[in-house]
């Protein structure tokens, strides 16, 4: 195999030693949660607050983002308090829980419209790079994986570590009680399986996230563009 089409001045061999924080934070993993629907009894918000009591269990800190009154991405040009808040939470993330019910066999829109507003990139961050994400759905029927399958594509498109568990609750009536609880049940216990492992997703590549999405074709490019901006100067 030959290199002598790579550019090395970005080309690099991978540091194995800088994939290992040498300086592991100890703060609580900051996890966001996002669900899919507005109804007031709405079961992947509950199967999400269940969610969320298995992470403070496991000392993260954990933020919840109510998407009433989110305008749809084409409706709404300027920006509006309800993104401004949502990109602020992403910011503030390492990782995050999507939990949608699946309605015709996808996602809600209600979901895929808080997925759509958040950016691949701002300015020269990318805020959703690097960071872990855990996928839920809860079905009125039978058990069924097309949503969460949908939202796999949609992780891997905004560039997060989707852990490889996930949960899918069938029946979801039928599993929580008069107080919203989630009733001890196998579908109980997967959801804490998939919050585990979000979490130890989580501690073991926050403070490597950066290195670990670092891409020789993007290096060229900066490059590229900083050449262009010398010579324009000059």
């Amino acid at each position: 195999m030959t290199t002598s089409n790579i550019n090395d001045d970005v080309f690099k061999e991978i540091d194995i030693e800088s994939l290992f924080s040498k300086n592991i934070s100890s703060h609580p993993v900051k996890i966001l949660i996002l669900y899919g629907s507005l109804r007031e009894k709405s079961y992947s918000r509950l199967a999400a607050e269940e969610a969320s009591r298995i992470l403070v269990k496991f000392g993260a800190d954990v933020k919840f983002y109510n998407p009433a009154g989110l305008p749809l991405v084409d409706e709404e040009n300027t920006p509006h308090p309800k993104v401004l808040e949502l990109h602020e939470l992403v910011k503030w993330s390492e990782g995050m829980v999507w939990s949608s019910p699946e309605r015709h066999g996808a996602m809600t829109g209600v979901m895929k419209t808080q997925i759509d507003w958040i950016p691949l990139s701002d300015g020269a961050m990318r805020p959703t790079q690097g960071k872990t994400l855990a996928l839920m759905q809860v079905n009125g029927g039978s058990q069924s994986f097309n949503t969460v399958n949908q939202l796999r594509i949609l992780g891997r498109w905004m560039r997060m570590l989707t852990i490889p568990n996930q949960s899918s609750t069938p029946k979801a009536w039928k599993e929580f009680d008069k107080n919203g609880r989630m009733k001890p049940s196998g579908n109980y216990n997967r959801i804490v399986d998939v919050m585990e492992e979000l979490m130890k997703f989580t501690l073991i590549t926050r403070g490597i996230k950066t290195n670990l999405v670092d891409r020789y074709s993007e290096r060229i490019e900066t490059a590229e563009e900083l050449m262009e901006r010398v010579k324009k100067s000059k």
